[in-house]
């Protein structure tokens, strides 16, 4: 069984959302848990593993169940389970200025290599907001979404090397999927974000997951036969929408390896 738990916000929650059934149907054993607090920057993780505060909302997804706690603390999370793999990420208005990143960073890669040694620590890169994005965080990146990914890939980027750490490449995926036709939103296609910031569904967390699965398997995403269903649209990609987000996945965890 792959053990992996997300120190994380909401950009976590569409990253897993799908994953635990993507690893299913690959035929993988996986145990994802998700630390959450909406838009929770490194330096609010920092403060919060400074005072223990049970601030998070925890979710555990295994293949069998499907459990959300309130009023935990990432200290109970980390010591609840022997876990393989601890992702950490930016805030996604912060994503792209790097001077957010440290201290907090390094103290809290500290804070788990000390409960959870032997586990690998690993970069989430997220991604960059839909072009008419009304997040006031946009505002960092003159509102433009290319400057927007290219400073969170720079930043994401060091702050991997500083911790020696492998990068989720997300913002990577979402960026190469928006140069298809079929997700090209300032041309008609569809965007890969469902309020201008937070990833559409199903499409957006699918290739999210995608990512995942790939990154932390090693197995390819290509031949997985997983189809999200979304019960609020009743709606699930098309045969030529997956083509499109597998392919961008797979690229995307290849270009970063």
């Amino acid at each position: 069984m792959i053990k992996v738990i997300a120190i994380g916000n909401s950009f976590s929650v569409d990253a897993v959302e799908y994953l635990r059934d993507i690893a299913a149907a690959g035929g993988v054993d996986m145990l994802v848990g998700n630390l959450y607090i909406g838009g929770c920057s490194l330096k609010t993780h920092w403060n919060n593993a400074c005072s223990d505060a049970k601030a998070y909302i925890y979710y555990r997804f295994d293949k069998n169940t499907r459990e959300e706690t309130s009023d935990v603390s990432i200290r109970e999370a980390l010591e609840s389970e022997e876990w393989d793999i601890v992702t950490m990420q930016q805030a996604s208005y912060d994503s792209g200025v790097y001077g957010t990143y440290e201290p907090y960073l390094s103290n809290l890669s500290r804070y788990v290599r000390n409960i959870r040694p032997m586990a690998e620590q690993v970069i989430h890169q997220t991604w960059a907001y839909e072009i008419d994005s009304d997040h006031e965080g946009f505002l960092n990146y003159n509102k433009d979404q290319l400057i927007m990914f290219n400073a969170l890939k720079d930043a994401y980027s060091k702050a991997a090397k500083s911790l020696g750490a492998r990068i989720i490449p997300c913002g990577e995926a979402i960026q190469k999927a928006r140069a298809s036709h079929l997700f090209d939103y300032a041309n008609g296609g569809k965007s890969l974000c469902r309020d201008g910031f937070h990833a559409s569904i199903p499409q957006g967390r699918y290739l999210l997951g995608a990512v995942w699965y790939e990154f932390l398997t090693g197995k390819s995403i290509l031949e997985n036969p997983f189809v999200p269903y979304d019960e609020n649209t009743s709606s699930s990609p098309t045969l030529e929408e997956l083509a499109v987000l597998k392919q961008c996945a797979h690229e995307a965890v290849l270009q970063y390896r």
